[in-house]
């Protein structure tokens, strides 16, 4: 989809205006956003349903660049004291066989696109970076939330440290067990978006995304992608897993 995160005020009041005038926002709207809302909770591929499927990526892509208008680097989502945490926090995947994967031996982060520094980067170079913990509440779109404490580098400075061009409209994550995802740059550069080395003061382990994941507070927890495997700077929207299915690309929180 062409999702575009970027829109004035100005744009959304005429959209509103022009989406009133055809009558969406009395009848057509609330019908197409109880379907929308329905695709996503039950992972349904909208492009199957070729009666309805250009109105709802017309909203969806409308309600992208909304949230992408209304969103802010200085708002910061809750953070918790360590007595919040939830005791047995829960894991969650795309494809249950793949909810626990191996760290492939030869591992190693790899960076595209639009970055003056594109030297793979291990474990090891990753935690010799300045790192950052937080406490902040996990929103699943199947409609649970959790409490949980991560740590690791925050992604504006690995973003900065590589030379990225932060003038760039996206930043795509790809994931050694196929998943991917990806986020509009005033979200990457958020200072409470983390790659995450640690879960619970530990090293990640499989089912937390090791050996790093993406944890995004702002957003909905399918963009907190794990098992890492390459990030790419670009200006072309990737998409993702779900989003190319119909799930919401911005999905903030």
């Amino acid at each position: 989809m062409s999702a575009d995160p970027a829109v004035s005020r100005a744009e959304i009041a005429r959209e509103l205006a022009r989406l009133s005038r055809r009558g969406l926002l009395r009848q057509g709207l609330r019908q197409g956003l109880t379907l929308g809302s329905l695709g996503l909770l039950t992972g349904c591929d909208l492009s199957t349903h070729s009666g309805i499927d250009a109105a709802l990526w017309t909203m969806l892509r409308f309600n992208d660049r909304v949230q992408g208008a209304l969103f802010s680097k200085r708002r910061l989502v809750e953070t918790y004291p360590a007595s919040a945490i939830t005791k047995s926090f829960r894991f969650n995947a795309y494809y249950a066989v793949w909810q626990v994967r191996p760290v492939p031996d030869n591992w190693r982060l790899a960076v595209a696109g639009r970055v003056a520094d594109r030297t793979p980067w291990s474990l090891a170079r990753l935690r010799a970076l300045p790192q950052e913990a937080q406490i902040t509440r996990h929103i699943c779109i199947e409609g649970w939330s959790q409490i949980g404490q991560w740590s690791g580098v925050p992604l504006h400075i690995f973003l900065r440290h590589i030379g990225a061009d932060l003038r760039a409209r996206y930043v795509a994550f790809t994931c050694f067990d196929g998943y991917s995802t990806s986020i509009d740059m005033a979200s990457a550069l958020h200072p409470q978006t983390i790659l995450a080395l640690d879960f619970d003061w530990q090293p990640l382990t499989p089912e937390w995304g090791a050996p790093v994941r993406l944890r995004i507070p702002v957003k909905l927890g399918f963009k907190s992608a794990k098992n890492l495997q390459s990030i790419e700077v670009t200006n072309r929207n990737p998409g993702g897993y779900w989003e190319n299915q119909g799930y919401n690309w911005f999905s903030g929180v």
